[in-house]
C-alpha cells in the first residue's frame, strides 16, 4: 500500500493587516498518497495558492495540521524547514525569473541546488535531468537565449536536482502555448510513471482534464474532486481529444468531517431561494434538497 505523502487536517490560514483579517484557508482537509499525480483547480483567491506555499514551507498554517513526507510542518525548527525545503519537496513556479538565474547556463542552474554534492556527481546528474526534459542540446545556453517553454523545462529539471519526494507545480503551463504545455504535461506523466508525486496548481483546462485526480478548492476548502474516466487513462497522448471540451471526468461533491457538502452556486441559483434555507429530505437512498416554498428543482 503507498504512504501518505501529504495530510491536512482542518487547515486554517489567517493573514491579518491592521484594518481586517482574510481567511483564506478554512478548515481544509486533504490526503495524497505517495506516487499520485494531482491537480489544483480552484478560482483566484480560493485558497489554491496558499495552500501550496504551504505544503513548500513557504507559509506557516495559522491552525490544524500539516504533515508532508512523515514530517510536521507545525513543529518543525527554522533548521529543519531548511532541510525540508531542500530535501522533501521541489518548486516550480510559473514566473521563470524565481526558477532560473540569468547569468548561469542551464547546467549550471540545475547543479546549483546540488551545492554540497561531490563536482562530477552534480554534473553528471544535472545532464541526465536535463537529458529527461528534453533539453539536452541546450545546457550550455542561458535565460535569454531560450524561449519561455525551454525555461519552464529547465526549471522541472531544477526542482528535481535533490530528487525530492514531492514535486510542486504552481501554474507551470500558465505562460507556454498549447504545443509546449502539452510536452510539459507529457514530462510530468512520465516523471509520475517513473513513482514521482506530483502536486499541480493550474488554470488550464486541458491540463487539469487530462490528471486522473483533480481537487477543486472553493471558499478556503476542497469543494468537490473529479476523478479520469477508465475510457481515457490510456489517451492522454492522443491529439486528436480536444481536452478543454470533452467530458473525461466523474466530478463528486466532498462532504467534510462534520457532514458539510459545498453546493456549486449554479445549482442554487436553479432553485430560486428567496432566503438561506432549503429543505432537506431522503428517498430511496437520494438525499434531496429542495426550495421549501417551490418545487424540487
Amino acid at each position: 500500500m503507498p504512504e501518505t505523502m501529504i495530510k491536512a487536517d482542518g487547515l486554517v490560514k489567517i493573514y491579518k493587516t491592521k484594518q481586517t483579517e482574510v481567511l483564506a484557508l478554512q478548515g481544509l482537509d486533504l490526503i495524497v498518497e505517495e506516487g499520485e499525480l494531482t491537480a489544483i483547480i480552484g478560482n483566484s483567491g480560493s485558497g489554491k495558492s496558499t495552500f501550496l506555499n504551504m505544503i513548500g514551507g513557504l507559509d506557516k498554517p495559522s491552525a490544524g495540521s500539516l504533515v508532508v513526507g512523515g514530517k510536521n510542518l507545525f513543529t518543525m525548527s527554522e533548521k529543519e524547514l531548511v532541510g525540508y525545503k531542500r530535501d522533501t519537496v521541489g518548486f516550480v513556479w510559473q514566473n521563470n525569473g524565481r526558477n532560473l538565474l540569468p547569468y548561469l547556463s542551464a547546467i549550471e542552474n540545475v547543479m546549483l541546488p546540488m551545492c554540497l554534492t561531490d563536482t562530477k556527481k552534480r554534473r553528471d546528474k544535472a545532464t541526465q535531468l536535463l537529458e529527461m526534459v528534453g533539453m539536452g542540446a541546450k545546457k550550455h545556453s542561458r535565460l535569454n537565449m531560450l524561449s519561455g517553454g525551454e525555461q519552464q523545462r529547465i526549471a522541472i529539471a531544477i526542482a528535481l536536482a535533490n530528487s525530492p519526494k514531492l514535486l510542486l507545480a504552481d501554474e507551470p503551463t500558465g505562460s507556454v502555448d498549447m504545443r509546449t504545455a502539452n510536452y510539459i504535461f507529457d514530462v510530468f506523466t512520465e516523471l509520475n510513471k517513473q513513482g514521482q508525486t506530483i502536486l499541480i496548481v493550474t488554470h488550464d483546462v486541458a491540463l487539469s482534464k487530462k490528471v486522473k485526480r483533480v481537487v477543486a478548492i472553493r471558499d478556503g476548502k476542497i469543494s468537490s474532486e473529479r476523478v479520469l474516466k477508465e475510457a481515457y487513462a490510456d489517451r492522454l497522448q492522443e491529439t486528436n481529444i480536444d481536452w478543454r471540451q470533452e467530458d473525461t471526468q466523474e466530478e463528486y461533491a466532498i462532504v467534510d468531517r462534520v457532514g458539510r457538502v459545498q453546493i456549486p452556486s449554479e445549482l442554487l441559483e436553479q432553485l430560486h431561494l428567496d432566503s438561506n434555507k432549503v429543505s432537506v429530505s431522503i428517498h430511496d437512498g437520494k438525499i434531496t434538497i429542495s426550495n421549501p416554498n417551490g418545487d424540487v428543482k
